[in-house]
């Protein structure tokens, strides 16, 4: 995967030292604020871990490449990760719904994010430059307000999440903020395996967190890998 986060990265610098590469279909770049990229996929595809790769690496080459594009930003402060998890309900909102035992055992679905706030958020970005975002607390389990802070020195803003390119609702409204729409793909078994090691990892008995799967995570991994049509870019998972 290395040289996918190489391409990707090389594809995200202002100059035309981006070069062409025919299996990421990359395409040169030249933006004087920022550019905002949405990257989907669903649970257990790598989203974390690309979108941190990436960053890592357009953080590091910037200088190299963009020295003479913006002699007064300077590295790591480049390239940033704005996480969608911070957008979840709080679990007292969930609490306050019609039936809360099915919105906590649901929890992770489309309807348990709120995407208006990330609408608001994406849209003063767009607007301002700058924004504050929440983060979200797994400890705790609830988001933290205002918590990450995108600044006028971010050139690049890497969005990961699960929903951002649905085509319903909010969410369309959501997709269309993006740049540009990385989609990773990965079969679903796979990606469920994943997700059952992770569950397993925080402490979950097998059985509950095989139960989870079934009854949550994989139907809202086929929604979100329908949502596939909407990229702009599909980059393939795979395992180490």
């Amino acid at each position: 995967m290395d040289e996918v986060y190489d391409d990707l990265a090389e594809r995200l610098l202002p100059t035309s030292a981006a070069a062409s590469s025919p299996n990421l279909n990359t395409v040169k770049i030249c933006f004087s604020f920022w550019h905002i990229v949405g990257l989907a996929g669903p649970p257990g595809a790598g989203k974390s871990t690309l979108a941190s790769e990436v960053v890592r690496r357009v953080n590091k080459i910037w200088p190299q490449k963009a020295s003479s594009f913006d002699s007064q930003v300077k590295p790591p402060d480049v390239a940033t990760v704005l996480p969608m998890d911070g957008f979840h309900l709080y679990r007292s909102q969930l609490d306050a719904m019609e039936n809360p035992e099915e919105a906590h055992a649901r929890r992770g679905a489309p309807w348990t994010f709120d995407p208006s706030l990330l609408l608001n958020c994406l849209k003063n970005l767009r607007n301002q430059g700058s924004v504050y975002v929440p983060s979200f607390d797994h400890g705790v389990g609830d988001p933290i307000e205002d918590d990450i802070f995108v600044t006028l020195k971010h050139k690049v803003v890497i969005v990961e999440g699960n929903y951002l390119f649905l085509d319903e609702g909010v969410w369309k409204d959501v997709s269309s903020m993006f740049d540009e729409k990385w989609f990773i793909e990965v079969d679903l078994d796979t990606s469920m395996q994943r997700v059952l090691k992770r569950h397993i990892s925080t402490g979950k008995p097998h059985d509950a967190a095989k139960w989870r799967i079934d009854y949550n995570d994989r139907p809202n991994a086929e929604l979100i890998m329908q949502s596939k049509k909407n990229a702009d870019l599909v980059i393939r998972s795979i395992d180490f």
